[in-house]
């Protein structure tokens, strides 16, 4: 306490001991060995996620896409949203969380983009991407694989249903290996906040 009734500690010489002197330097500028005393938080992983959730968007009831599932009765639905938008955004989240290598593209089982071998640019495959638009667009379904070569590898692979059994998610994300955990919620929040999620499902596979 000061002499003036503040909080603020004034220095020693102006009231004090040689002995507070060194009190006050001290409380002032921590030694090295009281520093080390907190270290930084250390970085905490994920292993093998398997997530699913929808969007929270409108849902209509379709009919069955096979004779199998007409005839089990299976209910499928169509999800409200943009196949080519929800997707050209996932990618977006993939390169905000630091995965850098898109390995494949496929679309209604079709494969548009397939580089297993090399690597390849994120950002100039969602730059590039009015090459597959129309396809897309098209599409009832995708599916993602991408690559994170950080501080851990991991693979990714997404699915994307516009049209899905009732009982499924329109969005399954498979990661294999391990992500950091400040990451992966940068992916999960930037999906959030462009599209919204609802229903989301985590587990350790």
């Amino acid at each position: 306490m000061s002499r003036y009734g503040s909080s603020f500690r004034e220095p020693p010489w102006v009231m004090g001991s040689p002995k507070e002197v060194m009190d006050w330097l001290e409380a002032s500028h921590p030694s090295k060995k009281e520093k080390e005393k907190h270290p930084p938080p250390k970085k905490q992983f994920l292993k093998n996620l398997h997530i699913k959730f929808d969007f929270d968007v409108k849902r209509t009831m379709v009919q069955p896409r096979g004779l199998i599932s007409r005839v089990m009765g299976r209910k499928w639905v169509e999800e409200d949203f943009d196949l080519l938008s929800v997707t050209e955004l996932i990618l977006r989240g993939l390169a905000r969380a630091k995965f850098r290598n898109i390995v494949r593209i496929i679309v209604d089982g079709r494969i548009l983009y397939d580089h297993p071998e090399r690597k390849s640019d994120l950002r100039k495959t969602i730059d590039d991407f009015d090459e597959f638009s129309g396809e897309i667009s098209n599409g009832k379904n995708v599916e993602l694989t991408a690559v994170l070569a950080d501080v851990e590898r991991c693979t990714v692979r997404i699915k994307i249903n516009k049209i899905h059994n009732v009982k499924r998610h329109s969005v399954e994300i498979q990661m294999k290996g391990r992500i950091r955990e400040d990451i992966y919620h940068t992916f999960l929040n930037y999906l959030n906040e462009k599209i919204g999620l609802k229903d989301k499902e985590e587990a350790v596979e």
